[in-house]
């Protein structure tokens, strides 16, 4: 059997090469994203597909004529036409419960940066000087502070019971998830309207849908708090890049977080590279040797019981 990876970002394929290849398997990988009318020749011919951040729309999905399965290294499957699959009935598998730990660590890693200011003084002691970097005002504690999580998936939930140790109050805005299990969590369940409102730190863990790309945006941020924080390790396309760095120039935002952005990489004239008060990192908080290793793993898996003809876990389409 013939399995495709679109693209990777690691060294190699050991990993998958170990599972799929010992396996009698053949694997055909490209190591960077190629376009569109490209993929749809490297997945024609495939029995499973692996891809990483290629976009798999519906023209390379309609190339493929006898793929088993398509598997996302990751969570998030936005780069893959769901629909467009299911209409050929392909199914779709995601890696749901890798970096879980990884990502919420970074998330307190990134509020407790800003609500501290920890970059902002070490580049002052850097630069030679002494003293504090910025306004007394700006160096809070989270004990009086109440943290908005968007989003009790996996990684929300996590982010939530690391924040309780703070002693912060802690609201909670997920549609899908009943009240009771928010509560049950210790936090506090609170419509969007009134989490953007009432916090004074909103952390974004929900992922990329049509209902929530640009979730953060003009009108969403000229109702929070004036100086609230924002932190972003979703995805990049939940917050509209330019609105967000107009609501940093005003002090409506007084501090961002962001492991992703839309665009991804940012580009080099973008007006938030210049910026003390933003915390950028590109892409990496889910990132660990046990993580990746897991990852790959399971997605290798997936690709190997699905041209044997096994049910699959983790169909999200």
């Amino acid at each position: 059997m013939k399995i495709a990876i679109t693209d990777f970002s690691f060294p190699n394929l050991d990993i998958e090469e170990g599972i799929l290849v010992a396996a009698g398997n053949e694997v055909v990988a490209w190591k960077e994203k190629r376009p569109s009318a490209e993929l749809a020749e490297l997945v024609r011919d495939a029995d499973a597909v692996i891809t990483q951040f290629a976009s798999v729309n519906a023209e390379v999905i309609a190339g493929m004529q006898q793929a088993k399965v398509i598997i996302r290294y990751g969570i998030g499957v936005d780069n893959v036409d769901l629909v467009a699959a299911r209409s050929r009935g392909i199914p779709v598998c995601n890696v749901p419960d890798y970096c879980i730990d990884e990502v919420a660590d970074h998330t307190l890693a990134f509020i407790l940066a800003t609500t501290r200011q920890v970059v902002t003084n070490s580049n002052l002691v850097h630069s030679g000087k002494w003293g504090l970097a910025t306004s007394l005002e700006q160096m809070r504690s989270l004990r009086d502070l109440t943290v908005g999580v968007v989003g009790f998936g996996r990684i929300g939930r996590e982010v939530s019971a690391r924040l309780k140790a703070f002693k912060c109050r802690v609201l909670v805005h997920d549609p899908v998830v009943v009240d009771s299990t928010i509560i049950h969590a210790g936090c506090s369940p609170a419509s969007l309207s009134q989490l953007l409102s009432e916090s004074d730190v909103v952390t974004l863990h929900c992922p990329s849908t049509a209902s929530t790309r640009g979730l953060i945006n003009r009108d969403s941020l000229a109702t929070t708090k004036r100086g609230v924080i924002v932190i972003n390790l979703a995805r990049g396309d939940l917050v509209d890049s330019q609105a967000l760095t107009d609501a940093l120039q005003s002090g409506q935002v007084s501090n961002a977080a962001l492991d992703v952005f839309a665009p991804e990489p940012i580009p080099a004239d973008h007006a938030i590279l210049e910026m003390e008060n933003v915390i950028l990192a590109s892409h990496i908080a889910s990132t660990s040797v046990p993580a990746v290793r897991k990852l790959r793993e399971t997605a290798a898996g997936l690709a190997l019981m699905a041209v044997r003809g096994e049910d699959l876990p983790n169909v999200v389409n």
